[in-house]
């Protein structure tokens, strides 16, 4: 009986040592230029044609389509990018993956891989360990070394299945069809959780003889379905963002799949007598390639629908929450994660602002709201409910707040954050000033004094003049000398309204409200709005966002 010499343990350990070079390779890559393609993946995706192009350079450059969904949710998920256009970003980073095969193809079976590993190998890990305190060139050596493992694990997977090569009949499987080995490519990759290691594995099998043209091309269209186990697993407990993208890429892989598949026949007799691809290394990656392409082409024109099919699925996964943007973020992602924060804090001062109108009975427009005995009531309860609802918001940044300084920020990125806090604390203490005297407003909208009624109007006035002015000034930036004239503005109309006040009282009593009242009223309008100044005054403006470096 004819024994198969198959090291077992040598596979293992190339798989092993093939996946942990990807490892590196995509950590260093994201260390070097990680920023650059989070802002390309931003800025190209408003249409679905840029999202694919996109997703499938970027996706070949960091050799990662797992790095590259998750900054689609971030993006997806704080608002910056639509479920449209990211699926387009989803969709190219699958034809972005198929790089690696190509490299392997041309490099890894035509020259001695392992010999050429080892100065990359060399270089690269005394670079990352002498050179702790040059990012760069740690980052650098983390590329070389993941570039060298890489090689490294290829060169013992294809000796492993060399040693079998001519001791393995596989007669008995090719007798089944070839659905036997689409479900062999589905059930390796969905363990091993790579399409990449799963295509190198094939490649090293058909160089070997061990399989035909046909049967590794049904591997790979099963390995391109068993791929989207890994963003199923991600997405079980994730938001429903990250759910529509796993059920769109499944949904994807599994027409491309299908669709390939029945024409195998034809897509390989194509490739043979038309393209006169004759080597089967490169016909198998030129065919892997394909599958994907044909995919796009089949979903490009329903991405928009199944855009919008997909919307209304998995709506009992939305986060829970107030806030709008931070609870679909994920906090790893810190740059994207400040990017959604400011958008949250914005979000705030939007409703802070609309808060203190509400609670003066008063349009920005500065025309007066619906003063009626019932509307009057009625305001009161929507806006206790209203503050809560800030208050809700302010916690949940807080929290966000915390799980960010989990990871490893840098030294502008912790000031921002910082900074973040202080100007929701002014914003949430503004509202609660102006909350205050929510009582102290009904009455004097409601009191026959016309005193009451012309003070409640010049605090009304005051107000909308200064939220406008405000809105205006924080856009353009606020310099010490324009804050210290709103500070002196707001200390002479709380001097000249209080002053105002006392040389108008007759006999020094009103009718239906106190003087208590109307001065309270006067000075929580005034510190509201000098909270808003300092929430505004923010010394990091939000557009460095866009330069601070990973």
């Amino acid at each position: 009986m004819k024994t198969v010499d198959f090291d077992l343990w040598m596979f293992i350990a190339g798989l092993g040592i093939f996946l942990f070079g990807m490892f590196h390779l995509e950590n260093g890559l994201k260390g070097l230029a990680g920023n650059s393609f989070k802002k390309l993946l931003q800025r190209f995706t408003d249409k679905r044609w840029k999202g694919i192009l996109t997703g499938s350079f970027v996706t070949a450059i960091l050799q990662s389509s797992s790095l590259v969904t998750l900054l689609v949710l971030a993006f997806l998920g704080g608002g910056m990018i639509s479920l449209q256009n990211s699926l387009g970003v989803v969709f190219g980073a699958n034809l972005g993956t198929t790089v690696t095969a190509w490299i392997v193809a041309t490099v890894g079976f035509k020259l001695n891989i392992s010999d050429l590993s080892y100065p990359f190998l060399a270089i690269g890990s005394l670079s990352y360990l002498l050179l702790d305190s040059r990012p760069v060139l740690k980052n650098w050596g983390s590329f070389l070394i993941g570039f060298g493992l890489l090689f490294l694990g290829l060169d013992f997977m294809k000796t492993s299945i060399e040693n079998v090569a001519g001791q393995v009949d596989l007669g008995l499987y090719a007798n089944l069809g070839l659905w036997i080995f689409l479900l062999i490519g589905i059930i390796i990759t969905v363990l091993i959780q790579s399409s990449s290691a799963m295509i190198v594995i094939v490649l090293s099998a058909l160089n070997a003889d061990l399989i035909t043209i046909h049967q590794s091309v049904a591997m790979i269209i099963g390995a391109n379905i068993g791929t989207t186990s890994t963003l199923i697993i991600a997405s079980m407990n994730g938001t429903a963002d990250k759910k529509r993208l796993a059920a769109s890429n499944v949904i994807f892989n599994l027409v491309a799949g299908t669709v390939c598949f029945l024409l195998l026949n034809q897509l390989v007799y194509f490739t043979i007598h038309f393209l006169r691809i004759e080597e089967p290394l490169m016909e198998l990656v030129f065919l892997n390639t394909i599958i994907n392409l044909i995919g796009i082409v089949i979903f490009f024109p329903f991405i928009p629908a199944l855009s919008r099919f997909m919307n209304k699925q998995f709506i009992k996964s939305e986060p829970s929450g107030k806030s709008l943007y931070i609870k679909n973020v994920d906090p790893e992602v810190s740059d994207v994660a400040l990017l959604a924060l400011d958008n949250e804090i914005s979000r705030v001062y939007s409703l802070v602002e609309e808060f203190i109108l509400d609670c003066l009975l008063v349009r920005k427009d500065n025309r007066n709201k619906p003063s009626g005995l019932k509307n009057i009531f009625r305001a009161e309860r929507n806006l206790l409910e209203t503050y809560n609802q800030l208050k809700s918001i302010e916690d949940e940044i807080t929290d966000y707040y915390i799980q960010i300084q989990k990871f490893n920020l840098s030294e502008s990125e912790a000031d921002l954050t910082a900074n973040y806090l202080i100007r929701l604390r002014s914003m949430v203490i503004a509202a609660k000033n102006i909350k205050d005297v929510i009582p102290n407003i009904k009455e004097m909208s409601q009191s026959e004094d016309g005193l009451s009624i012309e003070v409640l109007k010049r605090i009304q006035d005051f107000a909308v003049r200064n939220l406008n002015n405000l809105s205006n000034q924080a856009q353009q930036g606020m310099g010490k000398e324009e804050i210290s004239e709103l500070q002196s503005e707001y200390e002479n109309f709380y001097i000249s309204t209080i002053d105002f006040l006392y040389k108008n009282i007759p006999d020094k009593a009103l009718r239906g409200v106190s003087v208590s009242s109307i001065t309270n009223a006067i000075k929580k309008t005034v510190s509201a709005l000098e909270e808003l100044v300092s929430s505004v005054n923010n010394p990091k403006s939000t557009k460095e966002i866009e330069t601070i470096e990973i």
